[in-house]
């Protein structure tokens, strides 16, 4: 049994707490640098399973942009982001799109949604102006 010892940079809050966190075969054994509890948790989460909220953009097809914004509705394994990556870049949505519209729904079993962060119209034809 090894005890090990990690230094995690906090994100939680704009603090940026450099956090010390000392564990030994997944029991968690101090943790130190925290200025806030909310950086304690993060710190043991970071060691255990990192997460990250996913942000990217998805082609759209007739609409007045040539892309829309989406983001995860919550955090992912961060070992899936670029999995996740990978599946979106073969998105294409037909405008409209509407804000909050699902683009693709629970990521690899994680029952998590990529949602549009954005509305997106459908782009109008010269013609009928």
């Amino acid at each position: 049994m090894t005890i090990k010892s990690h230094l995690v940079t906090c994100i939680v809050c704009p603090q940026g707490c450099q956090i010390q966190v000392r564990y030994e075969d997944g029991l968690l054994l101090e943790i130190k640098g925290n200025r806030c509890k909310r950086g304690k948790s993060y710190a043991w989460q970071e060691i255990q399973n990192p997460q990250r909220i996913l942000t990217t953009t998805v082609r759209v097809i007739g609409g007045e942009l040539p892309l829309v914004s989406v983001k995860t509705d919550r955090p992912i394994p961060k070992e899936l982001i670029f999995k996740t990556m990978d599946l979106l870049a073969g998105i294409e949505l037909k405008a409209p799109v509407k804000m909050g519209q699902v683009v693709l729904d629970n990521i690899l079993g994680t029952g998590t949604n990529v949602v549009a962060t954005k509305t997106v119209k459908k782009q109008e034809d010269s013609h009928q102006r």
